[in-house]
């Protein structure tokens, strides 16, 4: 039996690294551009970025997943770092991240554990398992951050 589909979006883009990215009814628009760091102006965003922030929200909403679960309402953060590496395998680039997540009043033990199910349970998590070096760390929670 096929996967229910629940929801169905897309995106356009012209100009690859520099150029626009939309959705079709242009609710969302933003100038992309390769980062000053790869030789690029820098003036807009990024792919990685972009993963970033999609990938972080997600991982949180399957964090507060679990929390609702467990009864807890607590404050909590999801910083998560994309890296773009060099990958010989193919003189192209690859991705890896870093997952932190801070609970507040909680321990780094039992966050650890919160983020570890989030983690397994994260529709991007499950996308990039196996093909994207991930690290999940739980660390202290910093109000504000």
């Amino acid at each position: 039996m096929p996967d229910k589909v629940v929801y169905t979006t897309a995106a356009v883009n012209t100009g690859a690294r520099e150029g626009e990215s939309h959705s079709p009814d242009r609710s969302v628009k933003m100038d992309i551009d390769t980062p000053k760091e790869m030789g690029g102006a820098g003036n807009g965003t990024n792919p990685e970025q972009l993963f970033a922030l999609g990938y972080s929200a997600c991982f949180h909403a399957a964090l507060d997943h679990y929390k609702k679960e467990a009864g807890i309402d607590n404050d909590s953060q999801v910083t998560l770092t994309v890296h773009l590496l060099k990958d010989p395998s193919d003189n192209g680039f690859k991705l890896s991240v870093e997952i932190e997540v801070g609970m507040k009043d909680m321990s780094e033990e039992k966050a650890q554990e919160f983020a570890d199910k989030a983690h397994a349970f994260c529709p991007y998590s499950k996308a990039t398992q196996g093909n994207i070096e991930a690290t999940v760390k739980a660390v202290p929670y910093v109000d504000g951050k």
